[in-house]
């Protein structure tokens, strides 16, 4: 009689388990196609980071909740024929951004930037500075030797764009909840599993032998 309510209460627990799991990586993979989408790379001014011809992931992004850093699918109005780009976030709004040529600062502190193109083009080809107005953003490629960036419309507002330019942030790898997601359902559709082949043992054990034997 023990075996049985254990063996009822493994059955239970499989009948949860598995469900759960189930739910838990459709959930992910709705989570993915809702929230990210794949936009093939047309040029080469992030070459290396993305190269012309590589797919990347994109999530939308709100304007608070954008970095220095970040590298970002924009739409700018008035610039490259209004077809999108991929550009990095190198200053935001207050920010004063300013090159002599070689090196590339922020705020009066020059930037590590092991992401750029190692060529023997310098990180700029001229000097120059820029103060970031608020709302706005400064872009630059990593290719800084073949990218049309804010660099090139210094008069229009220190070559700044509109936070609202951005259609979503650049994903590096894949996204960890999608991954948790499908890691947590795996693991509850593989222990429901276990638990119900341990409830059908149970389940044998507990039968008389003789009526194991019946056809």
């Amino acid at each position: 009689m023990r075996e049985q309510r254990a063996g009822g209460r493994l059955r239970i627990a499989a009948w949860v388990m598995i469900p759960l799991g189930l739910a838990s990586v459709l959930g992910g993979i709705l989570y993915f196609f809702t929230a990210h989408r794949g936009v093939s790379v047309m040029g080469d001014s992030m070459d290396p980071t993305h190269p012309r011809g590589t797919m990347v992931l994109v999530t939308d992004v709100d304007a608070d909740d954008i970095r220095r850093g970040d590298v970002l699918l924009l739409r700018i109005p008035g610039r490259y024929g209004g077809a999108p780009v991929i550009q990095r976030v190198i200053g935001k709004g207050g920010d004063r951004v300013a090159s002599d040529g070689t090196q590339v600062t922020v705020n009066g502190k020059a930037l590590d930037e092991p992401y750029l193109k190692q060529d023997r083009l310098p990180p700029t080809p001229y000097p120059f500075e820029a103060q970031v107005p608020e709302g706005r953003l400064f872009l630059m490629g990593d290719n800084r030797g073949n990218a049309n960036d804010s660099r090139f419309f210094l008069d229009e507002q220190d070559g700044t764009v509109p936070t609202a330019a951005a259609l979503g942030r650049v994903s590096e790898g894949f996204p960890s909840a999608v991954l948790t997601a499908g890691a947590l359902g795996a693991a509850l559709i593989l222990g429901g599993i276990g638990t119900g082949y341990a409830a059908w043992r149970r389940a044998r054990s507990a039968q008389p032998a003789g009526q194991a034997a019946r056809p």
